[in-house]
């Protein structure tokens, strides 16, 4: 990865990152154990049951995970396969070595990232800090964290669904906006919503406009 220390082999940098996310899943499957059944299974990661995280370096270190299709491996990409409690995840990695286009970005943002790697669906992305932040404290911290978010936003889905019966399908796309980090969309959608009774500041995350969306239909 371009932002390994010297020191470091890129086979003990790949090693350090599937550690990474393996003990991220794990925690997060583990820690939705007592969850109803359905409940656990509508959860981004648990639905999923096979997905690949990407681990991009650009000035950061990030690690995106996806339902897309990936194609074969080309060239000098590197994979490496996990299982745990159902779910299959393979690891891909990717620095401007592999693919150029990631050290040209002078912005280091998710959807910059995203776009460069063509990834249209997300589970999760995160950003993540080379060295201490990699290590099998800030992964569970984070498994924990991820799966409470994951939760909670299904858990505010429904409850809008339930008062907006007639625009299912509007406050599902709300939902994929979370999920994916498309801020300006989920303003949109959070306007239209509530009849323009919310009206998002441009750049508001997805998270906040979901949030107004539910205070305004639970008044």
């Amino acid at each position: 990865m371009s932002e390994t220390p010297a020191s470091a082999r890129p086979e003990a940098m790949r090693d350090l990152v599937r550690d990474y996310v393996s003990a991220l899943h794990a925690t997060y499957l583990d820690h939705v154990r007592h969850l109803p059944p359905a409940e656990r299974g509508a959860l981004p990661l648990v639905a999923a049951r096979q997905l690949t995280v990407i681990a991009a370096a650009t000035q950061h270190l990030h690690l995106l995970a996806t339902t897309d299709s990936m194609p074969a491996l080309h060239g000098q990409e590197v994979e490496l396969t996990d299982t745990y409690e159902g779910v299959t995840w393979t690891v891909r990695f990717y620095d401007p070595s592999v693919l150029p286009d990631l050290g040209l970005l002078a912005d280091d943002s998710p959807e910059a990232v995203r776009r460069v790697l063509g990834v249209s669906d997300t589970v999760y992305h995160l950003a993540v800090a080379v060295g201490g932040g990699l290590g099998a404290h800030h992964a569970q911290h984070s498994g924990v964290a991820l799966a409470n978010q994951h939760a909670k936003t299904i858990r505010d889905l429904d409850r809008i669904r339930r008062a907006l019966p007639r625009q299912a399908q509007m406050v599902d796309e709300l939902g994929s906006c979370v999920r994916n980090g498309l801020d300006l969309a989920a303003g949109l959608l959070a306007a239209e919503l509530t009849a323009r009774r919310i009206v998002p500041i441009p750049g508001a995350p997805a998270a906040e406009s979901l949030q107004s969306v539910l205070d305004d239909v639970t008044r």
